[in-house]
């Protein structure tokens, strides 16, 4: 029980640190979750092809997902970063 308390803060830990993880993950299994249900109505789309549809779009929205997170880090380590180090040292 305890590895099962432990993984789970874990995971909300990583969560809080970089929130487009979980964003990307829903995502991802939001569009596999369309597609498949798309895939009753999908024509003379071969089976292939339409799997590769799907793919792409979801790993398209995971990669967004990480360019995001990746932009939101930056921006709070050199934009917000050094403002908050020096109101910390202009209050001391």
């Amino acid at each position: 029980m305890a590895d099962y308390e432990e993984n789970q803060s874990k995971f909300m830990r990583k969560a809080k640190e970089n929130p487009f993880v979980p964003i990307g993950l829903a995502g991802f299994l939001g569009i596999v979750g369309y597609q498949l249900m798309r895939m009753k109505n999908r024509g003379n789309v071969k089976m292939s092809v339409h799997l590769i549809h799907m793919r792409v779009a979801a790993q398209g929205f995971v990669v967004g997902a990480m360019t995001l997170g990746v932009i939101y880090s930056m921006y709070n380590e050199f934009y917000l970063g050094p403002k908050q180090k020096q109101k910390a040292v202009t209050e001391k």
